[in-house]
């Protein structure tokens, strides 16, 4: 007896829809099953976890030969997410539930050997996913995904399934009502955030940081160690504009991709901040694996990806951020297939001036042609897609002992929204959002100089050797600060400080 239903696979972070269908014959008394459709070793352990959960249940599995084929044939099927629907099918094709029932469904969930539906990861760009085909009436998802799938399954019913049983009554019609509880927002809210004014002294890093949230613009903090320069990077965040919806859904559908999301708590609603170790490989940093996954740089989407100790990254891990940082996305080949991850984060590196640390002060044991070697493990082209360069200072007795005394995040954020908001009519309908991704024509449009600005950015150029990629992003830079003070135009007062953001570009960098 055939029987089908519909299911999804997740590849990278997007869902395909997969149609799970079952023939079962009771040719024989051995029970014989063969899955089919690229499954990987998840999908074919199906076998037996689905064996066992159906008999604890109370369910005979079928005699003779069992074929399950998963549809489309040439894409591979990964995960646990197959268990229930073939569950379904297999109790279908052995006549204990409504198979016009069943093939008018989506289901997605691990089966445990007791017959509990365990939950999965992807439930949110499954949802996304599900509710675009109009055959379907209802899916089917484990308990703890629940709120998960409604908030992207739009009109389409979410019905919470805790066990096997659970998914039997309700293809036999046993009333059930779809999900309708409350959407908790994720990151808990209600957690203090790092607030910058806990900082003590770094006038100047906490100036760059502003700067930074106002225009999306990636920075440098350069100090002896114990300075607070991962204090003051934890602290972005919290001045960073709220995500609006669109920022909300992406986010958070990378993050239930990697199993990451909270139960009960779908949505990401604070910006993430990731700081993957000094020891992350390539592959860990933009993403691929086997079976290609997001990587720190996507998990830090529409938030702050924060290298702390940047010379101690290996070199080619640190090279494979250039492109991303220019395109806000990464693109992962391999031989079975292309896959794009979204990656518009702002980057904020932290590192010692040299190896001791203690180059800026008295007291430094490195060498020149050490401290050379250890500035050098940093490239050019990647130091150059750096807007803001930032000395961190040591604070003196008076800044140690003092009470901080600085603006608090919350009077940071109110600028920096106002900023956002000038960015945001002025590029409306062109899909960027922030002075930081401007393009070259954006640049001779919202950023021009007058004649007394021209001389100090050529004398900017000839002193640091500055590239056309640096001479454009000090004009975003300016472009930023000006939007702060609530200038029209670019003043010679903003290019200034613009440019004193690039202290690395010297030549004994």
């Amino acid at each position: 007896m055939l029987a089908k239903t519909y299911s999804a696979a997740v590849v990278g972070i997007d869902a395909f829809l997969v149609e799970v269908e079952i023939n079962a014959t009771k040719a024989g008394e051995n029970s014989i099953v063969s899955i089919v459709g690229l499954p990987d070793a998840a999908v074919k352990e199906s076998r037996d976890r689905v064996r066992s959960a159906m008999q604890n249940c109370g369910y005979p599995h079928p005699q003779g030969m069992t074929v399950i084929n998963l549809a489309p044939a040439d894409l591979r099927k990964e995960g646990t997410a197959f268990d229930l629907p073939i569950a379904m099918g297999l109790l279908a094709a052995s006549g204990f539930i409504d198979r016009e029932k069943l093939a008018a469904a989506a289901i997605a969930g691990e089966l445990a050997l007791n017959g509990r539906v365990r939950p999965i990861r992807g439930v949110l760009p499954i949802a996304m996913r599900m509710r675009e085909e109009k055959q379907l009436n209802a899916l089917l998802v484990p308990e703890e995904n629940a709120s998960e799938a409604a908030l992207a399954a739009g009109d389409l019913p979410v019905f919470p399934i805790a066990n096997l049983q659970d998914a039997v009554d309700f293809f036999n019609g046993k009333p059930m009502l779809p999900y309708t509880g409350k959407l908790e927002d994720g990151n808990v809210a209600n957690l203090r955030q790092p607030d910058f004014c806990e900082v003590k002294g770094q006038s100047i890093a906490r100036r760059a940081m502003e700067i930074a949230a106002a225009g999306g613009h990636n920075s440098l903090l350069c100090g002896p160690p114990g300075t607070g320069k991962s204090m003051i990077a934890m602290r972005l965040p919290g001045i960073l504009p709220p995500m609006t919806l669109e920022e909300t859904l992406e986010t958070s559908r990378i993050h239930s991709v990697l199993g990451m999301l909270e139960p009960g708590r779908p949505l990401l609603r604070t910006r993430p901040f990731v700081s993957p170790h000094h020891t992350a490989s390539d592959v860990g940093m933009i993403g691929g694996g086997k079976n290609p996954a997001p990587g720190s740089i996507s998990r830090a989407h529409n938030g702050v990806l924060f290298l702390d100790e940047l010379p101690e990254f290996k070199r080619n891990v640190l090279e494979v951020l250039r492109q991303p940082l220019e395109s806000g996305n990464v693109s992962v080949s391999r031989a079975n297939g292309n896959y794009t991850f979204p990656a518009k984060f702002i980057l904020v590196a932290a590192m010692n001036p040299c190896p001791c640390g203690m180059s800026s002060v008295h007291g430094c044991r490195c060498k020149p042609n050490e401290i050379r070697k250890y500035r050098g493990r940093i490239s050019g082209p990647l130091l150059d897609r750096i807007d803001l360069h930032v000395e961190v200072m040591r604070l003196d007795e008076d800044e140690l002992i003092k009470v901080p005394d600085g603006e608090s995040s919350a009077d940071i954020l109110k600028r920096v929204i106002v900023a956002r908001a000038i960015q945001s009519e002025r590029f409306a309908g062109t899909g960027i959002f922030c002075n930081a991704h401007m393009t070259p024509r954006d640049l001779q449009k919202c950023c021009r100089i007058g004649h007394g600005s021209e001389t100090l950015l050529r004398n900017a150029i000839r002193r640091f050797s500055l590239s056309p990629r640096a001479y454009d992003r000090i004009l975003k830079v300016a472009r930023t600060i000006a939007d702060l003070g609530g200038a029209p135009n670019i003043e010679e007062a903003h290019l200034y400080e613009a440019v004193n953001y690039r202290n690395y570009d010297r030549t004994d960098w």
